[in-house]
């Protein structure tokens, strides 16, 4: 789905402040009730960034997104309830229905979802949010509706007076998107918050990440960049016309810019505000292996599986020998580098960029088969490119973590002769900064999380090289791998109708992608985080990999 971003970090001090927290200990309180859920209340979020974006067009990163669900609605959602996730309608009736061998898809909207100003939601607020997409002032969301939908490549939004005559919204309640290729699972993209309604007469362009309308639960009461968002109840909110969600809490207080170990410690202290508290960031890796084998916490500790993969990327222009991107495949410790983020509860080693449970992944590893590595291989592959004993530049977020990980992986690759210089980047800009094609670095640290559980937005998305030049400023290709095999291969799967077909041939192209060694697939990543003993209701959601926060509330 999205990756995974981080930003600006306080002192341990200024959390316990917020907090109010003074005394340590477990709590062994159950986060569900049995009888229900109670209504009233604050729950804290706590953060150690604000969000790059929540303009629900321009957001792609998974705390973004699964914040947004609070306020804003998309066609379609996830239905988290039940033991394995369900496709359902949101704003729309049902999950679509296609035409013209899956090119035309229709969705017709729920009657009676209204804006916060008690005004009605249309067909024609869902066509412009989704034309805000095209803007050039709107960037950094998913690139699926300038792919899809016809007559895209060329529009550039609707601040210039024009539409998009592929969306076409015949009345107030009904959308119909005219894609250029076969797209079986459009649906599943419209679940995505950028296939949302934006009201015209209230939309401001580049600020509104900062002024988002709610036809949600919630709706924004104020928000101070980099420090806090506090939601508060939309009135105009019906549950009848939402199977998703609840209007538990009263309110909902996010607290952003504070570090992330102190956040973990202050929660597990379950004192005063902390109690009613959690988290949507991943515990920090100095404090994963303890938490997660801390029987005290087990009810408050949440750990599942996530659609994603940790990786390095290794920049195809600048180390264009592939002995030598090989011999880096061999020679990374990836023992040392889990270790950095956590140990074993961080996630299995991984071999593939298709993670499990994600559709099309296929199991294999083309390179060494102990995590360790193979140094003997890598020295010969190494040998073989002549010995060159090349400076590498490394991109990695400014965290205690990440220096632990960039420190193994400089280590790995000395033993083969190659250099490693590290260029700690801020992480509130770190995802902003390698995806923007003037800045160049051989190595870069990434995470990604499927944007649903398909192969279709993890392969094309990271390895489709014709994108680099359409995204300069929001490039997700980190290899720069433009392969015109794996480009071709790209839109013969996409045009594949039959999913199990498709999937098959997206396993296929994973293990084409590997041979040329672009990345060195790290860990199949799980999401850690815990909350407050008074914190009920908390959904793992295996899409988001974050806590759902949809059915949330605080225990008295």
């Amino acid at each position: 789905m999205t990756r995974r971003t981080r930003t600006v970090a306080l002192t341990a001090t200024a959390v316990a402040i917020a907090l109010g927290a003074t005394a340590c200990g477990g709590s062994s309180s159950k986060t569900s009730s049995s009888s229900g859920p109670v209504k009233g209340g604050t729950l804290t979020v706590l953060d150690e960034s604000d969000f790059d974006h929540a303009d629900p067009q321009r957001t792609y990163t998974t705390e973004g997104q699964s914040t947004d669900e609070l306020f804003v609605r998309t066609l379609t959602g996830w239905d988290e309830t039940g033991s394995t996730p369900k496709l359902a309608g949101d704003l729309a009736t049902n999950t679509g229905t296609p035409s013209k061998g899956d090119t035309v898809w229709t969705f017709h909207l729920r009657t009676g979802v209204k804006w916060q100003d008690g005004t009605d939601v249309t067909a024609q607020d869902v066509k412009y949010g989704v034309e805000r997409t095209f803007s050039p002032d709107i960037n950094g969301g998913p690139p699926y509706a300038a792919q899809w939908l016809v007559g895209g490549a060329d529009y550039k939004g609707p601040y210039s007076g024009k539409q998009l005559a592929s969306i076409q919204t015949p009345d107030d309640s009904t959308i119909v998107f005219h894609l250029n290729q076969p797209v079986a699972d459009f649906n599943e993209t419209t679940a995505m918050s950028g296939w949302s309604a934006v009201p015209k007469a209230h939309d401001t362009h580049a600020t509104y990440d900062r002024h988002v309308w709610s036809d949600g639960p919630y709706m924004i009461k104020s928000y101070a960049a980099n420090k806090e968002l506090i939601l508060v109840k939309n009135k105009y909110w019906q549950p009848s016309t939402d199977q998703l969600r609840q209007q538990n809490v009263d309110e909902f207080d996010f607290k952003f810019g504070q570090d992330q170990a102190a956040i973990d410690q202050q929660i597990k202290s379950d004192a005063g505000v902390a109690q009613t508290a959690i988290e949507q960031f991943p515990l920090a890796g100095s404090d994963l292996n303890t938490f997660s084998q801390d029987a005290t916490m087990k009810s408050r500790y949440f750990n599942n599986a996530a659609p994603g993969i940790n990786y390095l990327a290794i920049d195809t222009r600048t180390v264009k020998d592939i002995k030598v991107r090989q011999a880096i495949e061999y020679a990374l410790d990836k023992t040392t580098v889990r270790g950095a983020f956590g140990g074993e509860a961080y996630g299995d080693y991984a071999s593939t960029m298709l993670s499990p449970g994600v559709g099309g992944y296929k199991k294999f590893n083309l390179y060494s088969t102990n995590p360790a590595g193979d140094l003997t291989k890598a020295k010969a592959l190494m040998k073989q490119a002549g010995n060159p004993k090349p400076t590498m530049s490394m991109a990695i977020e400014n965290t205690p973590t990440q220096a632990h990980f960039g420190d193994a992986v400089k280590t790995s690759l000395a033993t083969i002769g190659i250099k490693v210089n590290l260029v700690p980047i801020q992480v509130a800009n770190y995802f902003s900064t390698i995806d923007n094609i003037k800045n160049k670095y051989d190595l870069t640290w990434v995470d990604w999380i499927a944007d649903w559980p398909n192969a279709s937005t993890v392969l094309p998305t990271l390895f489709d090289g014709r994108l680099i030049a359409k995204n300069p400023q929001a490039n997700q290709d980190q290899s720069y791998l433009n392969d015109p095999k794996v480009n071709a291969q790209i839109d013969k799967i996409s045009k594949m109708a039959n999913i199990a077909q498709r999937n098959a041939a997206y396993g296929n192209l994973d293990e084409q992608i590997m041979q040329e060694a672009p990345v060195v697939p790290l860990m199949y990543m799980k999401f850690s985080a815990i909350a407050g003993s008074k914190v009920g209701g908390v959904i793992p959601d295996t899409i988001m990999a974050e806590p759902n926060l949809e059915r949330i509330y605080v225990k008295k």
